[in-house]
């Protein structure tokens, strides 16, 4: 059993999948790929990949990813070649575009990831941008009770806002001016939509793009395929 972990996108008109539909999408093209994974046990028995953080539906992402543990018992393409072939089958906006091969008992993406970098376009003046940025920036806490599985839980957010930058649109463009934010993931993620709500007034997202996903490891910052690779000669295998 070899353990891999695949970068992949998520863009255009396919941002508008759900989590759960992005996983049935992933199910399909390893099979059509002809790519031998180890399945589960039991009555019904289901691949063994594990998906990192959810993306909110309708967001774009440059760097999603999975764990996949491959069958080494069966035949398969060789594993550099596994981000071309699971890109042909895969639809429009999904492309693979790194691997890794992973240390056994790698910890899972759930787990692991620490913070996520996201660019999030807003409908609001610059001004109105730069003074919500000031706020949040200067408040010392940013409370808030939410319903969770079905109980009032109050958070402090601010430890998990790690930096807020204001990105002003390109000029000559109708883009829209935008926030560079990297939000914390533990104990729990903080969405860019929980953000832009934090404090009055609020702001409103346009769209929303995940650039980086973070693991903090023995002091040093960590892509999420340079976290638990396995050493020579698995990383001659690797591709990125």
């Amino acid at each position: 059993m070899t353990p891999i972990r695949l970068r992949y996108t998520k863009n255009g008109k396919i941002r508008f999948a759900s989590h759960r539909d992005v996983a049935r999408i992933w199910e399909r093209s390893l099979r059509a790929a002809g790519v031998p994974m180890v399945y589960s046990e039991g009555y019904s028995p289901r691949p063994r990949i594990a998906f990192g953080l959810a993306l909110p539906t309708g967001s774009e992402s440059d760097g999603e990813y999975i764990d996949i543990q491959l069958d080494d018992g069966r035949p398969s393409v060789p594993i550099a070649e596994l981000p071309r072939v699971l890109s042909e089958t895969l639809p429009p906006g999904i492309e693979v575009t790194g691997l890794a091969v992973l240390e056994p008992k790698t910890p899972s993406l759930q787990a692991a990831v620490t913070s996520c970098v996201w660019d999030i376009t807003v409908t609001e003046t610059i001004d109105e941008i730069n003074q919500w940025v000031q706020r949040v920036l200067a408040a010392p806490t940013i409370v808030v009770t939410r319903e969770r599985k079905g109980k009032a839980v109050t958070d402090d957010l601010r430890p998990l806002i790690r930096s807020l930058d204001v990105v002003p649109a390109a000029p000559g463009t109708n883009g829209g001016h935008r926030i560079r934010a990297e939000l914390g993931t533990q104990p729990r993620s903080l969405r860019p939509s929980e953000l832009l709500s934090a404090l009055e007034p609020a702001l409103h997202e346009r769209h929303v793009r995940r650039l980086k996903q973070w693991i903090e490891q023995d002091g040093a910052r960590l892509e999420p395929l340079q976290a638990g690779a396995a050493p020579a000669p698995h990383t001659t295998r690797c591709a990125s």
